[in-house]
């Protein structure tokens, strides 16, 4: 079925709150089999609410409508959609009935509000305290789901998902997605590399979404049968991890950080920091995942040259020679973090992150890293675009990626 979403509120439109309901509604319906052709965001105001409404109706076979069920004056959805469908409110005495029984609201008369829906309105879930309708217009259905996140998502699958399965005129494909995580390569490389899959028309798509540091694949089919769909889809990620080698880091909600602490798990091994140019970031995205404590031991950010001395054990002739970021540096940062942190594996990174501080030889961007293993060690340089958080940004994920590769060459 084709379907569209509505976003109401201030607050996003403004940008105070992302709208991460209309993205978890998109997901979900694109993977239940629909096709999502619009996706709208408006502000509290009655006519562009219903305007926005009676545009979707006129080109979608459903419309999922977000936001604006409150009680506050602000809360206007009930109100636009009454007018615009010429659905006069009606009084619900069933809702007001549980709103009473929240001692909270017992004595807030503005509650009583959420209790006047639209004339034809259906609760989504009558037994529970939370807002929610549905509405049919024409034999389409409209789903009125509350701002509140979670509220939503747990409408969204027990209520919104179901009923459209089995609505009269229904017709599904089946579909399979993967999301895959990839580092170490920029979108228009990506883009060639998988370029022959495109070529396979609707059933086969391939989208493409940068994410700071890292591009995200998406790899979606459709058949008409859930053999034909898995086959096809097979042959295409075969056909993607091909083309994208190491590069592919992870899939679905796999970070870096988790990929590479499991393998740090896996061959039993422990890992130490120093940090300079990302302030501590490698180890905020390690610590970041559940169980790290068996692999990681900490990580020493040593900013100035003073603690890179005093800490790390970094020759004060070697800042001199060759300054604190070079290559140099970071080999002696990443011994001495092995050797005060007791890891097996130590990464160190130092850099410019800029906006300011670089020269024409490291300009800003430059970062050198040093991982020493028990049985090597080895430096690298690269140069990163981008200002600051990102910049700091890529440079952990490389941290991690350098880790990630020597444990893949060497597990």
């Amino acid at each position: 079925m084709l379907g569209e979403i509505i976003a109401v509120g201030d607050e996003l439109t403004s940008g105070r709150i992302v709208n991460s309901t209309s993205y978890f509604a998109a997901s979900h319906l694109f993977a239940a089999g629909h096709k999502i052709a619009h996706m709208a965001t408006v502000g509290d105001e009655a006519g562009k609410i219903g305007t926005a409404l009676l545009l979707a109706l006129g080109r979608a076979d459903f419309v999922v409508v977000t936001g604006g069920l409150g009680s506050t004056s602000d809360d206007i959805t009930v109100e636009a959609v009454a007018e615009a469908l010429d659905r006069p409110q009606t009084f619900y005495p069933e809702i007001f009935a549980k709103i009473k029984e929240c001692k909270a609201f017992a004595k807030m008369p503005s509650m009583e509000k959420m209790a006047w829906l639209p004339s034809g309105a259906e609760v989504l879930k009558p037994g529970e305290k939370m807002a929610g309708f549905m509405l049919r217009y024409e034999e389409k259905p409209i789903f009125f789901l509350p701002g509140v996140p979670n509220q939503m998502r747990e409408l969204m699958l027990d209520r919104v998902l179901p009923r459209l399965a089995t609505w009269k005129g229904s017709s599904l494909s089946l579909v399979r997605q993967q999301i895959y995580k990839v580092f170490g390569l920029g979108e228009a490389e990506i883009n060639t590399l998988l370029a022959p899959l495109e070529e396979q028309g609707d059933a086969v798509r391939i989208g493409y979404y940068p994410m700071a540091d890292e591009v995200h694949v998406s790899l979606t089919v459709r058949g008409e049968t859930s053999r034909e769909a898995e086959a096809l889809f097979l042959s295409n990620e075969e056909k993607v991890r091909a083309a994208l080698v190491e590069g592919l880091y992870g899939e679905g909600a796999d970070t870096m950080a988790s990929v590479t602490g499991a393998l740090l798990s896996k061959a039993k091994l422990r890992l130490g920091l120093a940090e300079s140019c990302t302030g501590g970031l490698m180890a905020h995205e390690i610590t970041g995942v559940a169980g790290s404590s068996d692999y990681f031991t900490g990580s020493v950010v040593a900013y100035a040259n003073e603690v890179k001395e005093g800490v790390l054990g970094v020759q004060q002739q070697t800042l001199v020679d060759h300054g604190a970021v070079s290559e140099e540096t970071a080999r002696e940062m990443a011994r001495g973090a092995r050797k005060v942190l007791g890891a097996d594996l130590a990464v160190s990174i130092t850099g410019i992150a800029g906006p300011t501080g670089g020269t024409a030889e490291k300009p800003v961007g430059t970062v050198c890293f040093s991982l020493v293993t028990p049985d090597s060690q080895q430096e690298y340089t690269f140069h990163f675009s981008g200002k600051r958080p990102l910049v700091q940004a890529k440079a952990a994920t490389m941290g991690l990626d350098l880790v990630r590769r020597y444990l893949l060459e060497h597990g």
